[in-house]
């Protein structure tokens, strides 16, 4: 959950205990429903299970703007959803002065046998009207695509960026970073601050659960960045952005 121009703005929202295909999830969910503000938008990278959670949607007003890659503005329209903007990589929208861009990701989509990549896959940039920026990464892999952004888009004061599910490397290192390469990826962006985030809640690959959260910080040590700068924060942890 992001607070940001005044807008509340989920992110890849799942408060489903279980997904499909894997076991339920190990942590709890940070904000019980119940004491959510009310919702302003939600952001969705892609189509996967763990990004893309109908139970969870199902609770939301149907008039609640949300903000899709390109060809998954349909699935939300079947469900009755009323106000969805539908962005390929480097177009915008804006919302009551909060500027929502669509960015490069390394990943893929499918949630069918049938349905594979035909929707696009991506991280957002949120800007706030005082020029506070934050950009979510979705899941991906670690490339080029960061240091594009970075430069398309200056000034990121916060980047959240996934440090889990990377094992084993030679299966998941095209579509997940692994920690060193968050830290590298924060770098790229020129990102003021890295919040670790996509791990610890569901086991998708066969990292020790804890081991994410160890090795981001002993990269982001032996990098040499400031250690305030990371926002290790615990399951259900905030932090405002001054």
């Amino acid at each position: 959950m992001v607070s940001i121009g005044g807008l509340t703005v989920l992110t890849d929202p799942v408060w489903s205990r279980r997904i499909l295909g894997t076991p339920a999830r190990i942590t709890p969910v940070g904000v019980p429903w119940a004491a959510l503000p009310r919702v302003d938008a939600v952001v969705i990278s892609h189509n996967h299970y763990d990004h893309l959670d109908a139970p969870t949607l199902r609770r939301l007003p149907r008039d609640t703007p949300v903000f899709v890659p390109a060809g998954l503005g349909r699935w939300f329209l079947r469900r009755r959803f009323t106000r969805v903007t539908e962005l390929d990589w480097w177009e915008a929208a804006e919302l009551s002065g909060v500027r929502f861009d669509f960015v490069p990701s390394h990943h893929w989509s499918k949630r069918s046998l049938t349905d594979t990549c035909h929707s696009l896959w991506g991280g957002w940039v949120l800007t706030a009207p005082d020029g506070r920026r934050v950009y979510f990464a979705g899941d991906t892999g670690y490339g080029h695509w960061f240091s594009r952004i970075g430069r398309r888009h200056p000034g990121i004061d916060l980047a959240l960026l996934p440090i889990g599910a990377y094992d084993p490397r030679w299966w998941l290192s095209d579509v997940h970073c692994d920690p060193e390469e968050a830290v590298r990826a924060a770098l790229d962006l020129g990102a003021r601050r890295m919040a670790p985030m996509h791990w610890g809640t569901f086991v998708l690959s066969a990292e020790p659960v804890l081991e994410p959260l160890t090795r981001v910080r002993a990269a982001w040590h032996k990098a040499g960045l400031d250690r305030d700068a990371l926002w290790d924060l615990p399951v259900g942890g905030s932090r405002v952005l001054d």
